[in-house]
């Protein structure tokens, strides 16, 4: 067994994994490691853990816990980011350059640094590069980003009054579409869905799996359902409270009644099942209360979305 530990180099950042044989690490702890940028610091986020021989070959080891020296050298690292910004921008500025710079990063050795900045197009910015090499003796890299990552470096509070997941805890985006919004119902409104980034938000994915299965098991609206009170038509479902709202059209009037899905399960086994011949699948009313409601009296309705 390989013991290995998950580290970031930022705040929410992307979760790298290291092998940490002969190391005691906890959550919080400073390390030293060696990337392709070069060497710099990081702080384990999880605890270390086993990993079968044979997947660690490719995995590069932790050099060292990080001592005072180190600790004071990331200091004035990220000292030395605020002033590279404050720079960059003036050299931006002087240049005309249509890009919005978002942030820095230096190395722990200071070799190099790179700059994220956000831009509608291209930008020709070779010659900021020059200055910039000029400005601050080291290797330059300008690295463009979209929204949803500028959102991450920078940080804020979502709609919902909490940090943004992007920069508290989620290490990568998933994808994120409209279908999501329409599956939990939401309005699609841009105001309402779209995050700090400007795009969808991220957390429609956090419940999509939730979302998916209670799809699988309750009716679709305007399918035809058993009830306690007979044959009815489903007129809204509560995916959260998996209840089911059944319209019942009696000659000149119209009743809602509202039922949980879990008494109304048992009165409609087919529907899990798949059966094609029962009522929620084909409108057949196969008690005919009344001498009404029979074959043909009404087909289904479109389920959303489709």
């Amino acid at each position: 067994m390989t013991k290995v530990v998950n580290v970031r180099f930022r705040d929410a950042g992307k979760a790298y994994r290291f092998t940490c044989d002969g190391l005691s690490l906890g959550i919080g702890d400073s390390v030293i490691v060696e990337t392709e940028q070069g060497i710099d610091l990081a702080h384990v986020c999880e605890e270390p853990y086993d990993l079968e021989q044979g997947g660690s070959e490719d995995i590069l080891p932790i050099k060292r816990i990080a001592n005072e020296a180190d600790l004071k050298a990331y200091d004035e690292k990220c000292a030395k980011e605020k002033e590279a910004l404050v720079k960059c921008r003036e050299l931006i500025a002087k240049r005309n350059l249509e890009m919005n710079l978002v942030d820095c990063a230096f190395t722990l050795d200071g070799k190099k640094v790179v700059f994220y900045f956000t831009a509608d197009g291209r930008v020709d910015f070779r010659e900021l590069v020059k200055d910039l090499a000029y400005a601050f003796h080291t290797r330059i890299e300008l690295r463009q980003i979209g929204s949803r990552d500028q959102a991450k470096l920078v940080g804020g509070i979502g709609i919902c009054g909490r940090e943004l997941c992007c920069c508290s805890f989620l290490n990568h985006f998933a994808p994120v579409n409209l279908k999501l919004a329409r599956q939990q119902g939401l309005s699609l409104n841009p105001g309402k869905l779209n995050g700090a980034c400007g795009r969808l938000m991220c957390c429609l994915q956090f419940e999509k799996e939730a979302y998916e299965d209670a799809h699988n098991r309750l009716p679709e609206q305007g399918k035809r359902i058993r009830t306690p009170e007979g044959v009815g038509v489903v007129f809204d479902v509560n995916y959260i409270e998996e209840t089911i709202s059944v319209k019942f059209t009696n000659e000149n009037e119209t009743e809602i009644q509202k039922y949980p899905w879990e008494e109304l399960e048992p009165l409609n086994p087919d529907i899990k099942s798949g059966c094609k011949n029962c009522p929620a699948r084909n409108g057949r009313n196969p008690r005919k209360d009344n001498g009404g409601d029979g074959e043909g009296s009404g087909g289904d309705a479109p389920s959303d979305g489709e």
